[in-house]
């Protein structure tokens, strides 16, 4: 495809979402919730040709020797769709964002001011690896009133195409504009390019994946964005913690599923328990397959593992590799997580409520746990449906970004006369 007809793909894509974003924003929530009802029985009725299209994109990874944690951020089984369809329709149980009134107030002058949420527009999201992503997305951006444009990797190229050509037929079915759901095909690189610059029609781009990807759309769009950077997640082990319910924590955190950007990545251990906790931790890690790389006072306690550099303390591995270090005290920890960490999901293992809060006011991250695993930043596990990504940026949404976040506001003014 050349770059002229590709542009010119695009951009009538782009068109025709922002022609049907202003049908759906007046879509009732009864109209939207039967809509992703329907999404979800096609997903169900279409599993075998979901499965099918998904193992071309398993072959060709088995072919790149994608890691481990990749190919299983990228493979469909009937759990991961009837996962899928179920999100879908969770999100429709959800309460529906658009028209809540945030705020109401009348000024002397006898005007009544409310601030009541709208949708944003037009969603260009822009992710990698996981096919579950286009049906979670979809399933978000319709339920707030937002028309959106996919653009998936190419690793997922079968997966995300044969998820979309599903839900754009099941949605021809339903009183929701068929172009409020848009897939730029294409692995052309060009076409991310494109879709940067179409700031007419698109109103804020999404990326999700790793950092380069995030990069090159933050410092290529001519459109707002917002950030999903990478998971670099600690887990802070006190002097003052249950170490039993540390280890479960540590475990779980680590090896339940490495290849997601809540994932621990590197744990940090007081020197006053390292001695007692780090043996017992490690077992269980190293048995479980996990690669370690410790700070020097951590190979003095588990001799024979590799030395950690300082590349690993700001590396988000994605996979079952773990760097650990001994800190002296609280401030230290969180001096490593605020130096080293991405802002994303941090946890501290303690049963002092004083540390607890000097941690949780300390640590500048989007999500901060005390006693559990850093595993629940999930829309899902928030309650939220499905989120489009885990925002680490400050402005608009911080978090996983679900359906409240897909919104912003405007002010309704009512007036009886009134001039100024």
């Amino acid at each position: 495809m050349t770059k002229k007809v590709l542009d010119k793909d695009i951009v009538t894509l782009v068109k025709k979402a922002k022609g049907a974003s202003a049908g759906l924003a007046l879509a009732s929530t009864t109209v939207k919730n039967a809509a992703l009802r329907r999404l979800a029985r096609a997903l169900l009725t279409n599993q075998g040709y979901l499965i099918k299209e998904n193992k071309k994109d398993l072959a060709e990874a088995k072919r790149q020797n994608y890691s481990k944690a990749l190919v299983d951020r990228l493979m469909l089984d009937e759990k991961r769709i009837k996962g899928m369809a179920q999100c879908l329709l969770d999100t429709a149980k959800l309460k529906d964002p658009v028209g809540e009134e945030l705020k109401k107030f009348k000024r002397p002058n006898g005007l009544v001011i409310k601030k009541v949420r709208t949708p944003i527009g037009v969603i260009g999201i822009i992710y990698e690896s996981r096919p579950n992503v286009t049906s979670d997305c979809i399933g978000l951006c319709l339920k707030s009133g937002n028309a959106v444009i996919l653009k998936g990797g190419k690793e997922a190229f079968y997966s995300n195409r044969a998820i979309f050509s599903v839900l754009k037929k099941a949605l021809q079915s339903t009183k929701i504009p068929v172009e409020s759901i848009q897939l730029i095909s294409s692995v052309d690189r060009q076409a991310v390019h494109v879709l940067l610059a179409q700031d007419q029609y698109v109103d804020l781009i999404v990326p999700r994946g790793g950092e380069g990807l995030i990069r090159f759309v933050a410092e290529h769009s001519r459109i707002p964005v917002v950030k999903h950077y990478k998971g670099i997640c600690h887990t802070y082990v006190s002097d003052k913690a249950n170490l039993q319910m540390a280890l479960s924590i540590c475990v779980n955190a680590k090896v339940h599923r490495p290849g997601v950007c809540n994932a621990m990545e590197t744990m940090l251990v007081h020197k006053k328990v390292a001695k007692e906790f780090l043996p017992k931790v490690a077992m269980v890690l190293v048995d479980a397959g996990v690669e370690l790389r410790g700070c020097p006072k951590t190979i003095k306690i588990l001799k024979g593992i590799k030395k950690a550099t300082d590349k690993d303390w700001d590396e988000e591995y994605l996979d079952m590799i773990l760097s650990i270090k001994i800190v002296g005290s609280l401030p230290e920890a969180v001096g490593h997580i605020n130096t080293h960490g991405s802002q994303h999901s941090d946890a501290i293992v303690t049963q002092s409520q004083k540390e607890t809060d000097q941690f949780f006011r300390s640590v500048d991250s989007a999500c901060l746990y005390v006693n559990a695993s850093t595993r629940f930043t999930d829309g899902y596990e928030f309650g939220f449906g499905a989120e489009v990504g885990i925002s680490t940026d400050k402005l608009h949404a911080r978090g996983p970004m679900a359906l409240e976040e897909l919104t912003t506001y405007k002010y309704v003014i009512l007036g009886k006369g009134q001039i100024r």
